[in-house]
């Protein structure tokens, strides 16, 4: 390309300004050749022009609300041509369409205010730790996978065409979540008739919502869970605590409610929760039998806090919770002698290791014990079961595929989790 190529300049603008912002721009006005920008940008520079008594200035217009050939006439006549964009041409705007079809050395970028930097300024809430994500066009399942990292403030540009801010709505009901958030839309921000809301139900949502509009979410502050108000099993996995740099690494609770039927457990004993993550099926498993003693054990940096906080939001108290590699328990001896023999065992995330554990665990047996093992591998199965068959009295493999609902729009899809295999055995 020559050196003479005409610049095309991209300019972010809010719109709640736009005749001033025009006439800070004038003199780079004055030299374009061509106008492009969104149908209502051009209206609102038209009228600016008329008002300025400038109609002598002849420009070529171009709208990019439809964007089929628009690229195609920018490179079609090189003219000195002004692109203006709402807000920040080069997120989710037409600065990416630009600098894919345009060497960066005729691109000129000048950014405004977002709409998400807009939406958190009406409000006066900083927006430094805020997540965002698209469903322009997408899934909702990176919504799904987003919100359950729990964070703080979740921006989301909507796509009107799949159901906008109702089906964002939709989504965070059914997963759960929709009592952990504060839920607000913004239309039409910075236009004189912006409109903003806080969703408190499904009937809060305006019949007439505009197709120019984002959802922010805002975290909650969690009230005190009272463990008088939990089941008695089967709790929601929102209640526990999680792992942050992990978040939805835990025992679901539909498979939660297998493994505690499974368990069959007894009035007394002592329980084994081995890898026991954020504790939720030994926690559980006191609330069902509380004069149960349990040892929960997990290898994670900081699963002793966790299962402590959880213990506290479930109104139970294992007997011991050790923080370390299990086969290091094991081999120094951590376990008090009054814990030392189980009556019901769990073992969880063993990964490579579940064999060496499972032989470690079936020396210490020294009566009746069920041994129950949740795995996600067809490979693992056949392994262990080798080890368990011969010191077994029983023997069970079952397999377990449970779905949750996801609201699309006006219909419901079935969300998989995980299939488990569930391995069972009793030693006498």
């Amino acid at each position: 390309m020559s050196n003479d190529s005409k610049l095309i300049n991209v300019i972010g603008i809010e719109t709640s300004n736009a005749d001033n912002f025009f006439e800070a721009k004038k003199n780079l006005i004055f030299k374009a050749e061509r106008i492009s920008g969104p149908k209502r940008i051009l209206d609102s520079f038209k009228t600016w022009q008329e008002d300025k008594e400038l109609n002598h200035l002849k420009f070529e217009f171009i709208e990019t609300d439809k964007l089929n050939g628009f690229i195609d006439i920018l490179k079609k006549e090189d003219k000195e041509t002004i692109v203006f964009s709402g807000g920040d041409p080069l997120w989710f705007g037409i600065g990416r369409l630009l600098t894919q079809n345009f060497p960066l050395s005729k691109l000129y970028f000048e950014p405004a205010s977002t709409s998400f930097q807009l939406a958190f300024s009406r409000l006066g809430k900083p927006w430094q730790n805020t997540k965002w994500i698209s469903l322009h066009g997408r899934d909702p399942l990176p919504f799904e996978k987003e919100i359950k990292k729990f964070p703080s403030s979740l921006v989301v540009l909507t796509d009107s065409k799949r159901g906008g801010a109702n089906e964002v709505y939709q989504l965070l009901h059914s997963i759960g979540l929709e009592r952990k958030y504060e839920f607000w839309t913004f239309e039409r921000l910075g236009y004189q008739n912006e409109r903003i809301i806080k969703i408190n139900s499904i009937k809060d949502f305006p019949n007439d919502i505009d197709p120019l509009h984002l959802v922010i979410l805002f975290k909650k502050v969690d009230p005190p869970i009272k463990s008088k108000d939990l089941p008695l099993f089967g709790i929601d996995d929102s209640v526990f605590l999680q792992n942050s740099d992990c978040p939805g690494l835990m025992t679901k609770r539909e498979t939660r409610v297998q493994l505690l039927a499974e368990l069959n457990l007894p009035k007394q004993g002592v329980i084994w929760d081995i890898g026991s993550g954020v504790g939720s099926i030994g926690l559980e498993a006191l609330r069902i039998s509380p004069n149960l003693k349990l040892v929960s054990i997990d290898k994670r940096v900081g699963s002793k806090n966790i299962i402590e906080e959880n213990a506290k939001r479930t109104g139970v108290r294992p007997s011991l919770i050790i923080e370390d590699e299990i086969l290091n328990i094991f081999k120094e001896n951590k376990i008090t002698p009054s814990l030392l023999h189980p009556d019901r065992v769990i073992i969880g995330g063993g990964g490579s290791n579940s064999h060496l554990i499972i032989e470690e665990v079936l020396k210490l047996i020294n009566s009746y014990c069920i041994l129950v093992i949740p795995l996600i591998s067809l490979k693992s199965i056949s392994k262990l079961e080798s080890i368990l068959q011969p010191k077994v009295h029983k023997l069970s493999i079952s397999q377990h595929q449970s779905y949750r609902g996801v609201n699309i729009g006006e219909d419901i899809r079935l969300s998989p989790l995980n299939p488990v295999f569930i391995l069972k055995g009793e030693v006498q």
